[in-house]
Order: C-alpha cells, then sequence, then structure tokens
C-alpha cells in the first residue's frame, strides 16, 4: 500500500503561489509502506496519510498545522498575567480593589517584569475599548508605574524610567514629561498622575536614583545640554552616574550634536572602566554623524584587532547604514564581507531594498546562505524588514521562501513576524489558512496591528464571507483600529449587497468621526439602498442630518435623484420639489425626465399650488433659463394629460413677455392630442398659424399625433395642407401615414401617400415596404387600388 510523503513548507506554497506548477501531490515523491525513501519530517507537519484527502483539505491542513507550531514557539504565558493586570487596573479605580486583585495574582515585581508590562499590548478582552485607545492605554501604564513605585521594598531602576520617558516621548507628551521632571526636582518624587498628596508623602530629594532620573527623563526628552547640567551637579555633590545612565546621556549628546561635551563623556566613561560595546556603537555613530567615515573605518578594524576579532553586531551596522547613505556603496559591501554579522548583513540588504534593487538583496541572501551555513544571517527584526518590503512589492514566492527558512532554522516569531505571515496569505488569495491563525493568535494573546485587519477584511470581502469580515471588524474595533479608506470602501459594497445597513449606518457613523476620505461616495450608496427597499423617511433624514452626513451624500446627483424617485413612488410627492430646488443650488442640473416625473406626480394627486410653487421658486435661480423653466413644467403637465395646467403655465410664460418657442408649441400641441381634445389642439394649431409660419417640425408632430389617434382622415388633411406650402414631411411622418391609412382601409389615400413619397425622391424604408406586405397578405384590396392608380405605367 502505498503512501504519500510530506511535502517540504517550501515547496507546498510556491505550488499553490504559481497556478503553471503542478500538484505537491503529483510532484512529491512516493514512499514503499516499509518507508524506503522516507526523509526528515518537517516542522510541525501531521504524520503520513496512507489515504488522500481532498486537495484542499490537504493543503490547509499541512499549511495551518506549520505556522500554528512555530507561532507557539512565539508564545509566552507571561502576556496572559499581565493581560489579567490591565483588567484589574481597567476595572477599578479603587486603590485598596486594584492591591486585592494584584495580591490574588501573586505579583512579584522586578525590573524585567515592569519593563515586560510596560511594552505590552493587552488583548481586547483585557481593556474595554475606547475612542482613543493608545491614550487609555498609557494611562493604564503610568496608573501601574505609580503603584509600583508605592510597594515596600520596590524601587524603580533607571531602566523602567527610561522606559516610562520613552513611552511618553512617543505619544508626544514631552510638556508633561517636562513638568514631570520640574516637580521631580522639587519633591524628589516622580507622579505621573500630579498626586500632590503622594508626591508630598513620599521620598525626598534622598532618593538614591535622583539624579539619575533627572538626566535620564532630560536626555530621552531631547533636552541633552539640561542633562549634562545635572550631571555636573552630580558631580558637585559627589554622586555620580552608572553604566547605564553614562550611555544614555552619552546617546542624547551624539544625537543632539554636541559632539565636544560627548567626548568628555567618553573620557569619563573610558577612565572609570565602563566602555564597551555599547560604548563602541555610540563613538562611530558620533563619528559618522560629523561625516568622518574613514576615521570611523579605522577606528573599528582598531577595535576587531584589539578584541581578537570580536565587534558588536550593532557597531558594524552602523558604518555600514553610514556608508551606504553617504553613496560609498563599494566601501560598504568590503565591510559587509569583511565582517559578516547580522546587523552589516541586514544594513546592506535594507540598502538594496530602498534602493529598489530586490533581485540583488535575495541574491545576496542566498549567497551568504550557501557560505555561512553554520549560523543566522539575520535576526527576527531584520527578517520582518525584509519581509515587509518584499510584501509592500507583492513578491510573494520571496515572502514564502523567507518563512519558510525562519520557520526551517529555528527563528523564534515574534509578532511583527505573525503579521506579516497573515497579510502574506491573504495576498496569497489563502484565506482560510489566515482566518485560522489569526484565531490561533487571538487566543494566545498576540493581537494583530492595524495593516493585518486591513488584508483580513479585504481578503474576507473578496471571498465573500459576510459573517466572518463582521466577527474580523468587531475584534479590529475592540482593538482600537477601524479599517483604512481603501478597506473601508470594499467593506461597505460588501454590506450593501448583502443588505446589512443597520451596520453600515453605525460604521458610517464611525467613519465620520474619523474623518475618512471615503465616506461621502458610501453614503450616498447607502441612502440609495434606503431609497430602494421603501425606507424613503429615513433616508431623508441621512440627507438633512445636522452631523454633517448630507453634506456628504448630496455631493452626489444620483442620490437625490433615487431620493426623488422613492419618494414619487411612495406617492410622497410634497418632498421631490424642495430636492430639485435643493439639487440646482448644489450645482446640479435635473434633466427634462426627472422634472417631468416630478411635475406628473404632483399633478396626478391634484397638487397644483406646488407645481406653481416649484415654478416660482426655479424662476428664482439665476443660472437656469426661464423659459426652460416653464418648458419643463409643460411637459410634466402634458405627460399627465393636464391641457388646462399646462395652457394657464404657457399664459404666464407670454405674461411674463417670454416668447414661446417651438418646444413650448409643441409641447401644447402634444397635451391636446394626448388628453383626446382634437378640438383645441385644431384651434391651437390655426391659432398657430395665424400668428407666425407654422414650421414643418409642427406639421410633422401634428400629422403624427393624428395618425396615433387612429384619426386617418384630419392627418390626410394636414399632410395636404403642407405639401400645399412646398414642405417635406419626415420619413417618420409618411410611416405613419401609410400605417394608419392601411389600418383604416385607405388603400386609394395610401396609393397617394407611396406616390408623393416616390416623387419626393426618398427609398421606400423596411417600415412601409412591410406595412404593404401585410395588408397585402390580408387581402386584394390593396392590390386593386394598386392596379387601379396605374401608378408604374
Amino acid at each position: 500500500m502505498l503512501g504519500f510523503v510530506k511535502p517540504s513548507p517550501r515547496n507546498l506554497l510556491r505550488s499553490l503561489l504559481i497556478p503553471s506548477s503542478s500538484s505537491f501531490l503529483h510532484s512529491a515523491p512516493v514512499a514503499a509502506a516499509s518507508g524506503a525513501g522516507g526523509g526528515a519530517v518537517p516542522l510541525g507537519f501531521p504524520p503520513q496519510l496512507n489515504t488522500p484527502l481532498p486537495l484542499d483539505h490537504l493543503q490547509s491542513s499541512y499549511i495551518i498545522s506549520s505556522f500554528s507550531d512555530w507561532f507557539r514557539r512565539g508564545y509566552d504565558p507571561l502576556p496572559h498575567l499581565l493581560d489579567q493586570i490591565y483588567s484589574a487596573f481597567a476595572s477599578s479605580e479603587d486603590s485598596s480593589a486594584i492591591n486585592a486583585a494584584l495580591s490574588r495574582l501573586r505579583v512579584r515585581l522586578s525590573e524585567d517584569f515592569v519593563l515586560c508590562f510596560l511594552r505590552h499590548r493587552p488583548h481586547p478582552s483585557a481593556v474595554p475599548p475606547s475612542a482613543d485607545a493608545s491614550s487609555s492605554l498609557l494611562q493604564l501604564r503610568i496608573r501601574f508605574f505609580e503603584w509600583c513605585s508605592r510597594q515596600p521594598g520596590y524601587f524603580h531602576s533607571r531602566s523602567v524610567y527610561h522606559a516610562i520617558f520613552r513611552l511618553l516621548h512617543r505619544h508626544r507628551h514631552v510638556s508633561f514629561v517636562m513638568e514631570c521632571l520640574r516637580r521631580f526636582s522639587v519633591t524628589g518624587y516622580i507622579s505621573l498622575s500630579f498626586d500632590a498628596d503622594a508626591a508630598a508623602s513620599s521620598g525626598s530629594k534622598g532618593h538614591p536614583r535622583f539624579y539619575q532620573a533627572l538626566v535620564i527623563g532630560y536626555a530621552v526628552t531631547g533636552s541633552a545640554e539640561r542633562a549634562l547640567q545635572l550631571f555636573a551637579r552630580m558631580r558637585y555633590n559627589g554622586a555620580d552616574l552608572d553604566d547605564f545612565c553614562y550611555h544614555v546621556l552619552l546617546n542624547s549628546l551624539v544625537e543632539a550634536s554636541l559632539f565636544e561635551f560627548a567626548d568628555s563623556i567618553f573620557t569619563q566613561i573610558d577612565a572609570r572602566g565602563l566602555a564597551g560595546p555599547v560604548t563602541a556603537c555610540i563613538r562611530v555613530k558620533r563619528l559618522c554623524r560629523q561625516g568622518r567615515l574613514d576615521d570611523a573605518a579605522t577606528y573599528l578594524r582598531k577595535l576587531y584587532l584589539c578584541d581578537h576579532g570580536v565587534v558588536a553586531d550593532r557597531t558594524v551596522g552602523t558604518l555600514v547604514q553610514a556608508l551606504c547613505k553617504a553613496g560609498q556603496i563599494e566601501c560598504a559591501s568590503q565591510f559587509v564581507d569583511e565582517f559578516s554579522n547580522a546587523e552589516a548583513y541586514g544594513a546592506w540588504i535594507s540598502h538594496l531594498l530602498a534602493a529598489g534593487k530586490v533581485d540583488a538583496a535575495m541574491e545576496f541572501l542566498r549567497k551568504k546562505k550557501g557560505t555561512d551555513t553554520d549560523k543566522h544571517l539575520l535576526d527576527t527584526f531584520q527578517y520582518n524588514q525584509i519581509i515587509q518590503r518584499l510584501l509592500r512589492q507583492n513578491l510573494l514566492e520571496e515572502v514564502c521562501d523567507l518563512l519558510v527558512e525562519m520557520m526551517e532554522e529555528g527563528i523564534v516569531p515574534d509578532q511583527h513576524t505573525m503579521d506579516a505571515a497573515l497579510c502574506f496569505f491573504c495576498k496569497a488569495g489563502m484565506v482560510d489558512v489566515a482566518i485560522k491563525l489569526y484565531s490561533l493568535k487571538m487566543e494566545i494573546g498576540v493581537a494583530p496591528k492595524r495593516i493585518v485587519y486591513n488584508h483580513l477584511i479585504k481578503a474576507l470581502c473578496k471571498d465573500g464571507n459576510v459573517d466572518e469580515v463582521l466577527r474580523v471588524l468587531e475584534d479590529c474595533m475592540n482593538q482600537g483600529y477601524f479599517p483604512g479608506n481603501q478597506t473601508f470602501t470594499r467593506l461597505a459594497n460588501v454590506l450593501l449587497r448583502h443588505g446589512k445597513l443597520e451596520k453600515l449606518r453605525s460604521l458610517l457613523a464611525e467613519a465620520l468621526k474619523r474623518k475618512l476620505r471615503s465616506t461621502a461616495p458610501i453614503h450616498s450608496r447607502y441612502v440609495s439602498a434606503l431609497c430602494k427597499i421603501g425606507a424613503v423617511k429615513e433616508a431623508y433624514s441621512e440627507l438633512l442630518a445636522a452631523d454633517g452626513i448630507g453634506a456628504g451624500v448630496i455631493m452626489y446627483k444620483s442620490t437625490l435623484c433615487n431620493l426623488i424617485r422613492a419618494f414619487i413612488k411612495l406617492r410622497m410627492v410634497q418632498f421631490p420639489p424642495g430636492l430639485l430646488i435643493q439639487m440646482q443650488e448644489l450645482g446640479f442640473m435635473p434633466g427634462r425626465r426627472l422634472y417631468r416625473e416630478v411635475v406628473c406626480s404632483l399633478c396626478e394627486m391634484e397638487m397644483f399650488d406646488l407645481v406653481f410653487d416649484l415654478l416660482n421658486k426655479q424662476l428664482e435661480i439665476k443660472q437656469q433659463d426661464h423659459r426652460t423653466c416653464y418648458n419643463y413644467i409643460i411637459d410634466g403637465a402634458a405627460h399627465s394629460k393636464k391641457p388646462e395646467m399646462a395652457m394657464e403655465v404657457y399664459n404666464r410664460m407670454v405674461n411674463a413677455g417670454i416668447e414661446p418657442n417651438l418646444s413650448t408649441d409643441i409641447l401644447i400641441l402634444r397635451c391636446y392630442m394626448k388628453s383626446g381634445r382634437f378640438g383645441d389642439a385644431f384651434a391651437f394649431f390655426h391659432l398657430l398659424k395665424k400668428k407666425h409660419l407654422v414650421s414643418r417640425k409642427l406639421y410633422n408632430v401634428f400629422i403624427d399625433g393624428l395618425c396615433e389617434a387612429g384619426r386617418s382622415e384630419n392627418a390626410v388633411e394636414i399632410w395636404k395642407e403642407m405639401r400645399e406650402k412646398k414642405l417635406l414631411p419626415s420619413l417618420q411622418c409618411y410611416e405613419e401615414l401609410v400605417r394608419a391609412l392601411c389600418s383604416s382601409n385607405s388603400y386609394d389615400l395610401v396609393i397617394q401617400v407611396i406616390k408623393d413619397f416616390n416623387e419626393t425622391g426618398h427609398q421606400v424604408s423596411s417600415f412601409i415596404f412591410n406595412v404593404l406586405l401585410l395588408h397585402i397578405l390580408k387581402g386584394q384590396k390593396l392590390l386593386k387600388a394598386w392596379d387601379q392608380s396605374n401608378m408604374f405605367q
């Protein structure tokens, strides 16, 4: 019995990424049941299968199993405890309740534990959602920092001070930090909540880390000169900094380009025997910032010889990065080959990627992989950096190779690696794998970043899984994130297609608060969707909403048209006139058809006052031609068969000193004929003849209308009158005459019309031929009339 040898993750993923590749089931080697030819079991893969499963199930199970095992390697149980602490601080403001909760958790404070808490991002279930999630988390961290400072036997180390100040500085609370430091210099106690009672009742300037905290605080916030002054005061008082504080101060001086002061600190560090790899790295950074790249290279080689070939990776990486930035590419490449460490590789690859040389970067990695087989070329951070750049360029095969390489080399993934893997699966179209790994991440307490949610939501929208989309969206918003413009547009379109209008409404409200650019077109479609399902009142309230919704929606003419037609359909005809005027005030010109629909609806409901109100408001708009305004109203009245209304508007037009044009005359004439009032139609026609010469077009319209009404005899009279005036009827006029006369069996007149048509020089149309043929097939009368006329003799 044959069994399948498990494929490698790389081959499996590549077979899915390249459609032309053969399936791994067909390309994988087959081994006998005895196990001959078996190889090493890939990381996380399930046991060998003897019974083949469906291909899609095999693909998903293999990939999910591999990546799930790999993700779990990056799982640390500590985050669960940290989540519980966050939850305790978020759920209670009472210090006694917090003390009791943390006592039950048996929290043991240490420098590493406090640093882990300050860097940890809690699971959404631990912290209730808020409008500003980042600010809320910062407040919880500050409260924990202060709670720790009040615990007996524990003192914040300089690393913790450094971390909290950097945290505040990253959240742009520099002025807040400066005020904390000012108060600290007075009270000797750092109270980030400015609790005056706590500050007065605790500590003094005799705090053992008083000056160290001040130096770190000012250095981190960019006040290097102030930090240097405090250091001088310390030395005057006989105190000194420790190793950590010296290097924080030194780095801030280099960052501020205070090189002379930095040299003095270098001297003091060397004199105290505190120099080490960090010192060397800052020294190289100083030389690079001064543009002394040759001196930096010389110093690095000297350091390499003195330390017997051992140089900190970060130091080499700093120099390689500076050389690349200065354009000294060959020199940078030489240092990469000479020192061959992860930081140098990372800096070189970053340069290649920034220059758009992706192929060169991947070739460099492959080459180094072949020579340095006994060590990791890159660390997790550098892998993440490369993968993210490749993802931005949609180079999925290269991303696949790097992810599998990390798995095979046992490099533990961090949150950024997991996020990159999820983005990769979304872009590769493996949505089922992405959603399973996403669920695993949430289970182990590693929440994704915003970009992952965007990719997941877009992939799920493309897949059409609405329930899963809404679940991921809820998690996303619980994390304090909101979809970006492109993602929001796709999500909204999916919700519209599936009729999830309530959910879309809440999303639109949130999007407006966040001032997303794409809200206006989505709001327009939302209002149109409400119109289609008959929720017209709700749609209208959306349009007129005071919170600015309407301002976005009414940018779209189609939305207003849909709303007007929905009102008409529900016979709520009091609203459309106002919306018509509003459209024009916004710069949209309603078409004749829309105007006709509004006027017809008002006339059918016999709301003639509203028709005249609409006309008056329309005439007040300066951009609109007044004759066109009157014609639109007359057209609507004509189509609703209200000739009295049409004539009233016509008379108002004349009284206003506006000369009716041909279009106006045609509208009135058609109105009479559609209403069956042919006596009035003839009277109006003769009135026009007295005033001026009746045009060829008006004759054609009148003849067509008479034929359509079955008044063929009257049509022939008008036709003869037209021919006497040497006016040539249109082809349509001849066709309608032939059709009407044949229908009334007036075949002699048909022959006259055909004869006249031939004399005009026109060719007989296929329509006329078809009508004549039909009546020839019906009987002999047309043929007899034809013979008697001697038309072709």
